[in-house]
């Protein structure tokens, strides 16, 4: 039997040229029309389309819209299909399990099929979404992160750390690749500290001379306390170059003052798109890698597109390079963000954001996890002395570091009752938490339990005023 094998399936010189890296980004984009930029992206959409309407996901979804495919000639007329989100994809699993119907993988024959890069989601609240690539998709999202690290000033021939996570979710496989295909580095995967306990961490750090972290915020400022704590001293016994993870609105300063003053970076991604947008050497907000990724605001309580400078709201993404496996056409982020001026000092095409500034329905990204307040009360429930009602606040600190802490309520009280409420979440979500427990009915004031169809189950202060 003859197939095709994974770089066989796609022309890497051509994917260097449409989707240019290092010097060649700013010999391409530096100057370049926003008509010009829209000629590249519209060519892009048009071919992913023909993809997408071949996908069952898509003839149902846009079908029960109204849309055909005549309607849609080109990019212009992208806001007459209907977005999706999360809940649209585990609607799929449900009903076509166990992969769904969204990838597009049975409209191959088994020949004729694509390889295909598979992880999954963290599952914290229930089946995990399967995330799948085919190699020419994955392979630009892989090239879009070291199109990242480069555009942020990645030095040649670091030695990078990663403290992003493995097992069966993307994120430090698609770090790895990223890193190893598309930049000189020596790559160090360290991971979570569950995989990599934190002294190890910085250990390795100073014996492997590790000149840039990568990772989320709230750990990598830990590791940095874990290396005091040991008599290793950041800045002097490890020498940090450049930082780049997931700050949105997390106090940068005390992060660099803990690894003595490297420069720090921003970028912007989910899993099913890779990264969408990143900051670059101006440090003057998020640029889009617009070539690649088509990105709409959305009010968030209307849907309605939102144009111009300063608009504020959910990020629907189209990828314009997923054309094998997967199509991603106006999916819904839920993470809002805001559109900066146009007019930039690099002399780039593309669009700026400020970042990650939240998110508009109820799930919480807490150092690097995505926890859904809706999905504690089934662990609790686990416990025997959980009297029912719960609910999540999330607050915010000086330093920037978010925490939530769960209001349970119980119906037995105590210190040994108190620590194992709290090792039962660390043990299902994989982060620890602060826990109060309250007497049966001292929470119903504000879940509103007896009163609304669906209790009210966060309430997030991180924003507030």
């Amino acid at each position: 039997m003859t197939y095709p094998t994974y770089f066989e399936t796609f022309d890497i010189k051509k994917m260097l040229a449409d989707y240019p890296i290092g010097d060649a980004l700013w010999q391409k984009f530096k100057g370049m029309s926003r008509d010009e930029l829209f000629a590249i992206q519209n060519e892009r959409f048009k071919k992913v389309m023909d993809r997408a309407w071949q996908v069952p996901f898509y003839q149902r979804h846009w079908g029960a819209a109204g849309v055909e495919a005549g309607d849609i000639q080109s990019l212009e007329d992208i806001a007459k299909l209907p977005t999706y989100s999360k809940s649209d994809l585990m609607k799929s699993l449900e009903e076509h399990p166990p992969l769904g119907d969204f990838s597009g993988i049975n409209t191959y024959t088994k020949e004729t099929r694509p390889s295909m890069v598979f992880h999954t989601t963290s599952g914290t609240t229930g089946t995990p979404q399967p995330l799948m690539f085919g190699p020419y998709s994955r392979e630009v999202q892989n090239l879009l992160l070291g199109r990242t690290y480069r555009f942020q000033g990645l030095p040649a021939g670091s030695t990078v750390q990663s403290c992003y996570g493995h097992g069966m979710i993307n994120g430090g496989h698609y770090i790895r690749e990223a890193l190893i295909h598309f930049t000189n580095a020596i790559f160090l995967s360290a991971g979570t500290g569950i995989e990599t306990r934190s002294v190890q961490q910085v250990n390795l750090m100073r014996d492997f001379n590790v000149n840039v972290l990568v990772g989320f915020a709230d750990y990598l400022k830990r590791l940095a306390d874990v290396a005091k704590e040991h008599g290793i001293e950041p800045g002097k016994d490890i020498k940090i170059d450049m930082i780049s993870g997931h700050f949105g609105q997390e106090g940068r300063e005390v992060i660099a003052e803990a690894w003595g003053g490297p420069e720090l970076f921003d970028w912007y991604g989910i899993g099913d798109t890779g990264a969408i947008s990143a900051e670059g050497p101006d440090h003057d907000g998020l640029y889009i890698w617009e070539d690649a990724q088509f990105v709409e605001i959305l009010d968030t309580e209307t849907d309605e597109v939102l144009s111009g400078e300063g608009v504020f709201g959910n990020q629907v993404v189209t990828c314009l390079f997923k054309d094998d496996i997967y199509p991603i056409i106006r999916y819904n982020s839920n993470d809002v963000t805001e559109i900066m001026p146009y007019s930039n000092s690099l002399d780039l095409p593309f669009r700026r954001t400020r970042g990650f500034m939240g998110r508009s329905d109820n799930m919480v990204k807490l150092r690097g996890i995505n926890i859904y307040p809706t999905g504690i009360g089934p662990i609790l429930d686990s416990h025997s002395a959980f009297a029912g009602d719960y609910i999540c606040v999330v607050e915010r600190d000086a330093s920037g570091r978010d925490e939530m802490i769960v209001r349970a309520e119980a119906k037995l009280h105590g210190e040994q009752l108190h620590n194992e409420m709290k090792a039962l979440l660390k043990q299902r979500l994989g982060i620890e938490m602060q826990v109060e427990l309250t007497e049966p009915g001292s929470l119903a004031a504000l879940t509103g339990i007896d009163s609304r169809q669906k209790p009210i189950r966060l309430i997030d202060n991180r924003f507030k005023k």
